[in-house]
């Protein structure tokens, strides 16, 4: 099938591959010029494991195209999907700001001359699809034609990091459509994974709800996974030996139950902000979702407050960070905690913040780039040089195995603060460090030079 898109970046590029990848006709158009001509020349905005390799491939065949005339294509293809940001509106309570979806509508239906399907793949509240619907009509109306349109709802469930996986191999596929017509487009585009995975035809309430409430419910479990924790730490007891009896039980699953320094990215902060607002148009308070946002905000700085019971005072003291992403396998800082950490450090005066991430330094190199006290390395062992303390802050796999030799040699205090446990399991304490993970430490074996 021809699919056109108007998107933005980050798992929409996998979405679009998976789909050209899926033998249809994929024709992605985005406002941002030089980003298009970037991916005819093959460089991906994004760091997705084998989502370079899956672009060119199916760029290669004409499979999937790149455009900004968003006039000119939309002509051509049966369904249109929107898949645009929508931010929170900071000066309406953080309410998903709807104002791309509609740009959308808009646009694509200023030139139609022939019936389409829209589809709605970005994160709203529900009932967007009615106000897409009458922008369509109205600017149909302005053109005293008489076109069929219908519209329908898709929501996405990828992570980044296995974004890929995600899409060929889904738990299951949500769709709403107005009428049988439009089902069987949608049908059409997932027939591919239909002896994959189930492809669930729901109402449209549940449609636009279903990703606001399986992202609240995730970043729930991460929220009370880190009171446990928290609690834990006051009477002693190791809280990687309860997650694990936790997990125990098949009712609860150990994904999303791994205590850390919170969730980032855009998506469980922004989405968790937009459904409490939604449901006090309602007239209903979230108070679980509520407290989940509350206690991982808090989270994001309990990792200083545990720097700062061995270092009560860290004016001009150099500290530094190992990796900054929100996890591990993507260079997405949206939301990240690294940045609450980082802002926190500079409120209280340290003199340098050695940092290193594989992939997600330009980024960050451009939110701290007045802050010249943030230094970016090139290794992450450089990044420890003459630092006082250590401060890791998402678990990449291939760094799991410390080099202790290196540690014990740069990092001046011995102090390393594993906010995600990575090397809880190592004993670094028999090693003349104070290694506090969440949640134990040892003072006793402090070292000054």
């Amino acid at each position: 099938m021809k699919i056109s898109i108007f998107w933005t970046w980050y798992v929409w590029l996998v979405s679009w591959a998976c789909l050209a990848e899926l033998w249809h006709q994929v024709m992605c158009i985005a406002v941002d010029k030089q980003k298009i001509e970037n991916l005819k020349n093959g460089v991906i905005p994004i760091y997705e494991p084998e989502l370079e390799e899956l672009v060119k491939r199916n760029y290669n065949v004409w499979r999937l195209i790149f455009s900004c005339d968003s006039v000119e294509w939309v002509k051509f293809w049966k369904a249109i999907f929107s898949a645009v940001w929508t931010p929170p509106d900071k000066e309406n309570n953080n309410k998903a700001d709807l104002k791309y979806v509609y740009e959308v509508a808009k646009t694509f239906w200023e030139n139609i001359e022939e019936y389409k399907l829209f589809i709605n793949k970005s994160t709203v509240p529900v009932w967007t699809w009615k106000s897409c619907r009458d922008i369509i009509k109205k600017e149909i109306q302005k053109r005293q034609k008489d076109i069929e349109f219908d519209v329908a709802s898709n929501p996405e469930f990828l992570r980044e990091w296995t974004a890929i996986y995600d899409f060929l191999n889904p738990d299951r596929v949500v769709c709403w459509t107005q009428n049988e017509k439009a089902r069987q487009i949608m049908e059409e585009i997932y027939k591919p994974l239909s002896n994959r995975t189930k492809i669930i035809f729901t109402d449209i309430a549940s449609a636009e709800i279903i990703k606001y409430a399986a992202n609240s419910f995730l970043a729930t479990k991460i929220s009370f996974i880190n009171e446990i924790a928290n609690f834990a730490e006051k009477v002693g007891w190791n809280i990687l030996d309860i997650s694990r009896w936790i997990w125990a039980d098949n009712r609860i699953w150990n994904k999303f139950l791994e205590s850390g320094i919170g969730y980032g990215w855009s998506c469980f902060p922004k989405d968790i902000k937009a459904f409490i607002e939604t449901a006090k148009d309602y007239d209903y308070e979230f108070k679980i979702i509520k407290e989940t946002e509350n206690v991982n905000e808090k989270q994001k700085t309990i990792v200083i407050d545990k720097l700062l019971e061995i270092i009560p005072d860290l004016k001009w003291k150099t500290i530094s960070i190992w990796w900054l992403a929100f996890k591990p396998n993507t260079d997405d800082i949206r939301e990240a905690p690294s940045i609450s950490v980082i802002n926190r450090l500079l409120d209280l005066w340290v003199e340098q913040i050695r940092s290193f991430d594989p992939v997600c330094m330009k980024h960050m190199e451009i939110v701290f780039r007045d802050k010249k006290e943030v230094i970016f390395c090139e290794t992450n062992y450089e990044a420890i040089e003459d630092s006082e303390a250590l401060i890791i802050l998402t678990e990449w796999n291939e760094f799991k195995i410390p080099d202790i030799k290196r540690l014990r040699k740069w990092i001046k205090w011995n102090i390393i603060i594993d906010w995600r446990n990575i090397w809880a399991d190592e004993n670094l304490q028999n090693e003349w460090f104070i290694y506090k993970w969440v949640w134990k430490v040892s003072k006793k074996h402090l070292i000054t030079e």
